[in-house]
């Protein structure tokens, strides 16, 4: 099987990021793409994400209906640091037989030289970056000493473009928190969920 791995902190998960799996599963042709929510992303541990329940929950609600999206929760049960190649060792034990394809922005491109094993990685999954519209193509040489050759052509043949979505997950609890509308931002059911457990007003909003 080809399977896309997204990892990231989905707080909370948007519109920008099921289009961006759904690219994925047309171009490269994949059976699933997996969603792995961090339990502590290793460049965001300054930041309080929102609880591991609540963002799981709202995973599940944002794919809800999508059977070839699921939810995997290995590094939410760990509750350690959240490195990539960790994830990616023990998915390749139970994978081992099937193409991997780690999906990730253009702007992680810029710090995979800082992530834990960034050879190892590349050894044991495709890295898809994924550039948004309108901005200068990846320079994905930056991976080329951690490849050979063979793998190199397929990160290139990998790589794609996004489609125009300017969302973010900062920018809706930045709405959330001062009680303005982030309608059609993210699905319907999280966006209730948001609303009915009011996850990012602040305090002077409720």
């Amino acid at each position: 099987m080809r399977i896309g791995i997204f990892g990231g902190s989905f707080d909370p998960v948007h519109l920008g990021h099921l289009l961006l799996a759904e690219q994925a599963l047309v171009q490269l042709s994949l059976e699933r793409v997996i969603f792995v929510p961090a339990a502590i992303p290793p460049h965001k541990q300054h930041l309080q994400l929102t609880g591991k329940q609540q963002r799981l929950e709202m995973l599940h609600l944002a794919i809800g209906g999508n059977d070839r999206f699921v939810v995997d929760t290995f590094e939410l049960d760990r509750e350690e640091v959240s490195y990539t190649v960790d994830t990616l060792l023990e998915f390749r034990q139970s994978m081992e037989n099937d193409d991997l394809y780690l999906l990730m922005g253009a702007d992680s491109l810029f710090e995979f030289a800082t992530w834990k094993e960034p050879q190892r990685i590349c050894q044991l999954v495709i890295p898809v970056v994924v550039a948004r519209p309108g901005s200068p193509a990846p320079d994905l040489s930056v991976l080329r000493s951690y490849v050979d050759d063979r793998r190199y052509r397929e990160i290139e043949e990998a790589a794609f473009e996004s489609l125009q979505v300017e969302i973010s997950s900062s920018s809706i609890r930045e709405a959330a928190s001062g009680g303005q509308r982030f309608r059609y931002q993210t699905p319907p059911a999280v966006e209730r969920y948001l609303l009915d457990k009011k996850l990012y007003v602040t305090t002077d909003n409720r």
